[in-house]
């Protein structure tokens, strides 16, 4: 099932409940292989979807920067660091550097990334449906099924094939 992007956020709420206590459950007593598992389900669910058709992660959200993403970024821009932070970036409730606005300053037109090659290590880990310790990340997975129809997709699948017990 592919859920429509507009249909997303809705289908997310209806099973966060049930995805809540599956998580739970999993936090509880995770498989052995649930990181190889969750390797396999990911890399299933990337061979067929296209972030470039969505972008949704982009537009709605922005992700942590971290020093060496401001070091690496600004480098690619030729500033200095506290340039790039003044002009791009703001600190949130949690003292975190992130975008002072969203959709993303660096998403253009037709959903490519303008600093691809140099872009935050969230971004390249989104929706970090491949960690390691995958279930150390069950909040930040379940914010993320509602953004990301991959993760969407993925925890349904984990739901079918990994039982949480």
């Amino acid at each position: 099932m592919k859920p429509a992007l507009h249909e997303l956020a809705k289908l997310a709420k209806e099973r966060q409940s049930e995805n809540k206590k599956y998580f739970d459950k999993l936090k509880k007593n995770p498989p052995r292989d649930l990181d190889y598992q969750m390797q396999e389900l990911h890399e299933r669910e990337f061979k067929k979807t296209d972030c470039l058709q969505c972008a949704n992660c982009c537009k709605t959200t922005g992700p942590l920067f971290t020093s060496a993403d401001i070091e690496r970024i600004a480098k690619h821009f030729r500033q200095k660091p506290q340039q790039f932070i003044d002009h791009y970036l703001r600190i949130d409730e949690d003292n975190d550097y992130v975008l002072k606005s969203v959709p993303c300053t660096f998403l253009d037109a037709d959903n490519y990334c303008m600093i691809y090659e140099v872009r935050p290590k969230a971004c390249r880990e989104y929706p970090h449906t491949d960690r390691t310790k995958f279930y150390q990340i069950a909040n930040l997975t379940l914010q993320n099924v509602s953004i990301c129809p991959a993760a969407f997709n993925i925890v349904e699948e984990m739901k079918k094939r990994i039982p949480a017990k």
